[in-house]
């Protein structure tokens, strides 16, 4: 035995280690659930796999080979048979926690990816080390269906630690209202009123559509979505439907939008398309008890006041006409500067009684019913080829 081996069993049997000790070793033997490593000290080192790992299937053999070294932590000087028993899963998870409440206390944003969707939330885990975001923290949006994330990766901070009560917070949600508020500061540094931007539309309610113009949101108010009525915004968008429009108005960080470009506006040259005098078509848009509205254009609407609407007494329109009813009348007054136009019926005599509209309306009912019982032209031609 040479004297360099005698002064390491000397070393050996004269070192002393404590319960708790971080010591490192040599893998000197790897079964499948046991590593036995050399510590430096008079007996071998023992992991076993629940020590080594919370995943009760692994084959030890294949994650640590004989030479490999490992830092691990002494939990009894002797397990019993004198060894020594190891532990190199809770000293990760010392290091892991250490980091997280490292991270913690300076706000440091985390990545990593789902491992499991639960009802109440997400589970992440960072060095064996679960971590909670809660349903409410995972988007800065109510979300119905979180499966979404399941294996995705994700960015978050931690907004509680607690290791003792195993608990610990992650908050996604932060970082979304963080990041938002930068992109609107951004958006409302670089556009102006007037400006023609495109957006895509985000939500649709009854009184208008939200806008996502790439930082903040704007809204397109159901009274700017055209220069005509629009009885009911989901009509006319769809979520996620790309749309341009053009800055109305910018209140703090409210965005006024506005689809009625100036160069569509209807009123443009209507002194020469509405002149007095000019026979037009329009259908009834509503009714008053002095007269009906009639829109002649898509955003241009006219009175037909009801006494010029038959020369016959009217008491009311809704006596004698139908919203939605098309209608011929002739342009007798233009107020191009109060955008005002009145309308006659009664000049071109093209009043019809309701009930002439109805028996006309049966009329082409029935002849359209012969036409569809009446044999088709090849069906014609094979009967007389038979």
């Amino acid at each position: 035995m040479s004297d360099v081996n005698f002064e390491q069993m000397l070393d050996e049997f004269s070192k002393t280690i404590r319960n708790g000790e971080v010591v490192e070793g040599t893998v000197i033997d790897v079964k499948p659930d046991e590593i036995v490593l050399n510590i430096g000290y008079k007996a071998d080192g023992i992991i076993t796999r629940s020590e080594y790992t919370n995943d009760s299937s692994v084959d030890l053999t294949t994650v640590v080979a004989e030479g490999d070294k490992l830092t691990t932590k002494v939990l009894k000087v002797n397990d019993g048979d004198g060894q020594v028993a190891l532990t190199y899963k809770r000293l990760i998870a010392e290091k892991a926690s250490k980091r997280l409440e490292e991270a913690y206390e300076n706000g440091e944003v985390l990545r990593a990816p789902v491992t499991q969707v639960l009802k109440g939330g997400l589970s992440v885990v960072i060095d064996d080390t679960r971590i909670f975001i809660p349903a409410s923290l995972v988007s800065d949006v109510y979300e119905r269906d979180l499966n979404k994330y399941q294996d995705q990766e994700i960015e978050f901070v931690l907004t509680e630690f607690n290791p003792r009560r195993r608990r610990i917070i992650g908050n996604r949600k932060q970082l979304l209202v963080e990041e938002k508020a930068r992109k609107q500061a951004e958006l409302l540094e670089r556009i102006n009123v007037g400006d023609v931007i495109e957006g895509v539309v985000k939500n649709i309610t009854d009184f208008g559509a939200f806008i996502d113009l790439g930082g903040a949101d704007g809204l397109l108010h159901i009274s700017e979505m055209s220069w005509g009525r629009v009885e009911n915004p989901k009509k006319i968008y769809k979520v996620g439907q790309t749309v341009r429009v053009f800055i109305k108005d910018i209140r703090d960080t409210k965005i006024a939008l506005s689809v009625k470009f100036p160069e569509d506006n209807p009123w443009n040259n209507a002194a020469e398309k509405f002149a007095p005098g000019t026979i037009i078509t329009g259908r009834i848009a509503r009714m008053t008890d002095f007269g009906a509205f009639v829109e002649i254009a898509p955003g241009v609407d006219a009175l037909l006041h009801v006494s010029q609407i038959s020369r016959e007494h009217v008491e009311k329109p809704s006596d004698v006409l139908r919203i939605g009813q098309e209608i011929e009348a002739k342009i007798v007054d233009f107020n191009e500067e109060a955008h005002k136009i009145s309308l006659s019926m009664k000049a071109i005599g093209s009043y019809v009684p309701l009930e002439e509209l109805d028996r006309r309306a049966e009329q082409e009912a029935a002849a359209e019913e012969v036409y569809d019982d009446e044999p088709a032209a090849d069906e014609e031609y094979a009967a007389e080829e038979e």
